[in-house]
């Protein structure tokens, strides 16, 4: 089942998975253009399967059922901030940090459900606990998905999310945020988006408006930096609750709402003149010699410093060794595929920010799915060409400086010589990437 979320809502989506009493995912996407989607059904649903000509992807979420029931929901990033905060109210946020894994279900799911389950195990969190984290996120997790008119869809039958905690009935759940919905219309124009973040504009005046008790408690979160959702979670309260309460405080002018904090990718920001930056380094995964040449010869001649390995098995320790600032990793390899390396570059620290981007020849949806499951940044579909390997690249590690000392010679044949890593002795012909 795939589709546009013109032509069928998330309510009847949900409403199909219950009665069918599916197991399986469902992804959604949103993008920021609903226009560049296409007057008709046959040109929007192309749009979700063609990255050039999609509007920009702005946000994406999973949702996994058992028997029409939902498990477990969030967005499709591997940012562990949400269950961070949702830790807040029990003190033990600080505890993600030293987490050890004895289950497979962090490089195998989502890694915030992962982490939660290992905080289960090791006993930080009680069953009870994890219940209400869980049940808040789903809740969460629908509100966005029911405020959506456009964007794109596909539910993919498979195995069940495992192990789990709950298992939700989907109509009572999805009836009590379609109320809280209909309820935050009303708060608009004033409040816009749960990612507004509150600030006091007059302190005195707000003084002497509130009680002190109000006012002490208001102005704990009311910072600027703090959102609506994040005050909703370190309250384990829902999205509205927390938007009515500073509303009147809103229509007064005592608080002002400034924009969302930007999540988008955050560019390099730029070496300071006085220091002779090294150049980002790049490291190309892929079982392909042509793909490997061509990749280090592209981006070796803009300024960045490119490796690349072919033998997937001994991918994880070396780059352990190399440390890159962004990866680039091919799906389809023998013993071990892309996505297996990628969930285990996701189990270390040092790896859990750093930009992986899957590379694969596939024309398929699934594949973006099981890539932001085990933490994935992106993905680039070959052929590509060098432009859209420029582009991604930039905007995930900056760009590359044309000026900057050549990668040094002798380094390069050490890697070649002990890591068998495949360093380019001559420039490549350069072709669209297959």
């Amino acid at each position: 089942m795939q589709g546009n979320l013109n032509e069928i809502d998330i309510r009847s989506i949900l409403q199909l998975i219950e009665l069918g009493q599916r197991t399986g995912e469902l992804y959604v996407e949103a993008y920021s253009t609903p226009s560049s989607l296409g007057e008709t059904g046959a040109h929007r649903r192309s749009a979700l399967w063609n990255r050039a000509t999609k509007a920009p992807l702005e946000r994406s979420w999973f949702v996994f059922f058992v028997n029409g029931r939902i498990v477990y929901a969030g967005d499709t990033g591997s940012d562990l901030s949400r269950l961070q905060d949702h830790l807040r109210r029990y003190k033990v946020g600080k505890r993600l940090s030293s987490l050890t894994f004895s289950t497979a279900i962090a490089t195998i799911n989502t890694p915030e459900y992962g982490h939660l389950w290992a905080l289960l195990e090791n006993h930080t969190l009680t069953p009870a606990q994890g219940r209400t984290i869980i049940r808040s996120m789903v809740q969460e997790t629908l509100f966005d998905l029911l405020t959506l008119h456009h964007g794109s869809f596909i539910f993919e039958m498979g195995q069940p999310l495992a192990p789990q905690l709950v298992e939700l009935e989907i109509e009572p759940l999805a009836r009590d945020i379609i109320k809280q919905v209909q309820g935050w219309k009303q708060l608009h124009p004033l409040i816009q988006s749960p990612d507004q973040c509150p600030a006091i504009a007059d302190v005195a005046q707000l003084k002497d408006t509130l009680s002190i008790t109000t006012f002490n408690n208001l102005a704990k979160w009311v910072d600027s930096k703090t959102s609506i959702r994040q005050i909703a979670r370190y309250l384990n309260r829902d999205i509205l609750t927390v938007a009515r309460a500073i509303y009147p405080c809103i229509q007064q002018g005592l608080v002002h709402l400034h924009p969302p904090i930007s999540q988008t990718p955050a560019i390099a920001s730029l070496p300071d003149p006085g220091h002779t930056a090294l150049p980002p380094r790049i490291v190309c995964i892929d079982d392909g010699i042509a793909i490997r040449q061509t990749v280090e010869h592209i981006l070796n001649e803009h300024g960045y410093e490119a490796s690349s390995i072919g033998n997937p098995l001994k991918a994880l320790s070396l780059v352990f060794q190399l440390k890159p600032d962004l990866i680039l990793c091919d799906i389809s390899m023998p013993e071990l595929d892309g996505y297996e390396i990628c969930a285990m570059l996701r189990k270390s620290n040092r790896f859990r920010q750093t930009p992986i981007i899957m590379l694969t020849g596939r024309d398929g949806f699934i594949d973006r799915i099981k890539a932001k499951i085990v933490g994935a940044t992106d993905y680039l579909t070959k052929p590509f060409g060098e432009g859209e390997l420029l582009t991604l690249i930039e905007t995930y590690v900056g760009p590359g400086d044309v000026n900057s000392p050549r990668p040094d010679k002798l380094l390069a044949e050490d890697l070649e010589n002990e890591l068998e890593i495949d360093i380019a002795e001559s420039s490549p012909s350069i072709a669209p990437l297959t």
